[in-house]
């Protein structure tokens, strides 16, 4: 140590400079440094702090006493500046004994030489390590959340107080077209510019509510965002104010996004909800919708609206010719017949099927007449062209006005589907206006409620069979030939006869489902019984003319047959000449199926027809039933007389038995075995009963009549 080391350090001095600085106990982080350096005092809070002895440390280095970065600093820059300046405050990062860091910010003055001591400095040395600590977190949320916005897939504009624009993030300028320099300052409602989607009125954003509100905001809507160049974007938007430490409202935050495909999709799923998929015609849902809305705002006025049911009158012949492909095609193009001969806000709607419903507003009885005859006429002389063959299809359409009177939608399309079916009734291919007091209406209205009945029927099982014995004429035949007749059971326990029900079945089309029905309870029976039917020959089932020309009816037969256990040569079907003739070649195809599983075949009502005996070469049938009109007088009517014995001869020649039906008389009975006639029916010798009778081979009125 040269003289003036050992003049610094003189145990005098470091009192003196204790005295000059602050007691080794003031409730502080305190040292002093000379010139070079060396520290010459330190208090008692600095050596707790940074756990060194006062030996370890005075006249110590202070740069040691630093991490590296802090130590080249403080070497080069820190302590000269200090002294230089003779003021000087900086971040460092010092050791303690144990080798851990703590951040400090030294704050240092520069005490000048005196006679007594060199110059020095007094520092104060504050423990800034949380502080840091927070101001780099914070840093780095700060980082982390401009990255954020940067990358967020929503446009985001936050706004002072008054609404300026304080930033816009990469979204938002891509939606908006202002970048973030150019929006600054700018009134966020100049920036982000919306409209309403429908009415394309101006609409107020949500930033400037929530910054007049001072409440979180967001728009119940979809508008639409015109951008700086005039694109437009359909957005949904919101905003949420931003507060100080004190709870002043400071700006707010606006967010938006692009829903411009979801508004879209949201739009096209909204338009085929209420769309025929193939015809793009309003739905029958919708249409519906619209007659609601017809109801509820009618009134006594001059020009009512006119509701129209409309049904194509051969629909069917152009689907089983040539397919259903063609059958839409011809759908697509009656659909484009209507939207021609209806006006701009006028409802065009696809029913279902072949039926079609219309409105046409503000329009007189005579108007609704002439545009439903337009419509008729112009279907009437459309010609649909598949390949080389041309259908003639042609409508039934069925109107009714609209007036206050109507109840309800329903029975407002109810009227105009009763219209509908009597201009159908009335010979097709014309209109029928809607009257209350209508008899053809009347009669449709009683079929739809037969119509429920028998639907009501089938679903709950209620119909029961019956059987009517066919007696054979020869006594050598001690076999039993029966019809299976059906019974409705009514809700109330009552018996229906079918007279009543199947006519309504057979027009309206669902006779298919009582065929179904019959047969299959029939082969039920049959199989459930089958020990118990040794002595029936012959158990006969009616079937019509719409599941004779029915190929998928054919095919669920089939099928029956296959899975069921029973004797089928027992069975016969019986069908109507003109059923039979009308379904010629489908008639023949079933005929030969079914006889491979020993069915046999009646043809009903023979002789009611007038080419009755020109197609009993073809039709590959067993028994042929001669018509009641020829049997019941037959006894007095010479003409009935040629007429049985001629379809006797017909019979006998080509190899067919014959039944007479409606034998009431014994004089009756009585003459047609003198014809050669095989069989007869009829309430002379039994009138229908349950099966049970069938089992147990008793009629309870087998015995003949008195």
């Amino acid at each position: 140590m040269n003289e003036a080391e050992q003049w610094e350090f003189t145990p005098q001095f470091s009192q003196d400079i204790g005295r000059q600085l602050f007691l080794d106990s003031a409730p502080a982080m305190i040292q002093s440094i000379d010139s070079s350096g060396r520290i010459l005092h330190v208090s008692d809070l600095w050596l707790t702090t940074l756990g060194y002895d006062r030996a370890e440390v005075i006249g110590a280095y202070f740069a040691n006493l630093l991490s590296t970065a802090s130590k080249d600093f403080a070497v080069s820059q820190g302590i000269p500046n200090l002294f230089s300046a003779g003021v000087g405050s900086r971040e460092y990062e010092i050791l303690r004994k144990d080798g851990t860091i703590i951040d400090v910010l030294l704050s240092a003055i520069v005490l000048p030489a005196t006679n007594d001591t060199p110059p020095h400095s007094l520092t104060i040395l504050h423990d800034i390590s949380e502080s840091k600590q927070l101001r780099l977190k914070l840093l780095e949320q700060h980082q982390e959340l401009q990255v954020t916005l940067h990358s967020i897939c929503n446009g985001v504009v936050a706004t002072d107080c008054e609404g300026r624009i304080k930033y816009v993030n990469p979204v938002a300028t891509i939606l908006t077209g202002w970048s973030d320099e150019a929006a600054k300052g700018l009134p966020v409602d100049d920036v982000v510019r919306m409209i309403n989607v429908e009415s394309r009125r101006r609409v107020q954003s949500s930033a400037s509510k929530c910054l007049a509100e001072n409440r979180a905001v967001a728009m119940p809507e979809a508008a639409v965002l015109i951008a700086r160049n005039c694109n437009e974007t359909i957005i949904r938007e919101s905003a949420s104010p931003m507060h100080d430490a004190s709870g002043e409202l400071i700006g707010c935050v606006q967010v938006f996004y692009d829903v411009t495909e979801q508004y879209r999709l949201n739009a096209e799923l909204r338009y085929r909800a209420c769309r025929d998929p193939l015809t793009d015609l309003l739905n029958r849902s919708e249409f519906s919708n619209a007659l609601e809305q017809l109801v509820a705002s009618s009134g006594p006025t001059d020009t009512a609206s006119a509701v129209m049911y409309l049904d194509l009158d051969q629909f069917k012949v152009v689907n089983d010719s040539v397919g259903h492909e063609a059958g839409d095609k011809l759908l697509k193009q009656i659909a484009g017949i209507l939207l021609r001969y209806t006006r701009r806000g006028d409802v065009v709607a696809r029913l279902g099927g072949d039926e079609f419903g219309l409105v046409l507003s503000a329009c007189s009885p005579e108007s609704a007449k002439r545009w439903a005859e337009r419509i008729c006429t112009a279907i009437g002389d459309y010609r649909f062209q598949h390949g080389s063959q041309r259908f003639r299809v042609g409508a039934s359409i069925g109107f009714v006005l609209v007036n206050e009177h109507w109840p309800s939608a329903a029975s407002l399309l109810r009227a105009a589907e009763s219209a509908c079916y009597a201009a159908k009734a009335a010979g097709r291919n014309r209109v029928h206006a809607y009257a209350h007091t209508d008899r053809a209406i009347e009669l449709h209205q009683a079929d739809v409620r037969w119509i429920q009945r028998i639907q009501n029927a089938l679903d709950a099982n209620r119909f029961e069979l019956f059987w009517q014995e066919i007696r054979a004429l020869d006594p050598k035949d001690t076999s039993v030939h029966c019809e299976i007749l059906i019974r409705m059971i009514e809700e109330n326990g009552d018996l229906t006869l079918p007279g009543a029900f199947l006519p309504t079945a057979e027009r309206h089309q669902i006779i298919s489902r009582v065929d179904r029905w019959v047969i299959k309870t029939i082969l039920d029976w049959m199989a459930g019984h089958a020990r118990e039917l040794d002595h029936v020959s012959t158990i006969s089932i009616n079937l019509s003319g719409l599941s004779l020309g029915d190929a998928v009816f054919h095919r669920d037969i089939v099928a029956l047959f296959e899975r069921m256990s029973f004797d089928g040569s027992k069975l016969c079907f019986e069908v109507t000449e003109t059923a039979a003739i009308t379904n010629l070649h489908e008639a023949i195809a079933f005929f030969e199926s079914m006889s491979r599983y020993g069915v046999r075949f009646a043809l009903d009502d023979f002789g009611s027809g007038v080419s009755s005996f020109g197609y009993l070469k073809t039709l590959p049938v067993n028994y042929l039933k001669i018509d009641g009109q020829f049997v019941r007088n037959l006894h007095e009517d010479k003409v009935d007389q040629a007429t049985v014995r001629c379809i006797q001869d017909i019979a006998r020649i080509t190899g067919k038995e014959t039944i007479a039906e409606c034998v009431d008389s014994e004089q009756v009975e009585t003459m047609l075995r003198e014809l050669g006639v095989n069989y007869t029916q009829g309430f002379l010798r039994h009138r229908p009963e349950s099966l049970q009778g069938l089992l147990n081979n008793r009629a309870s009125s087998c015995l003949p009549a008195h």
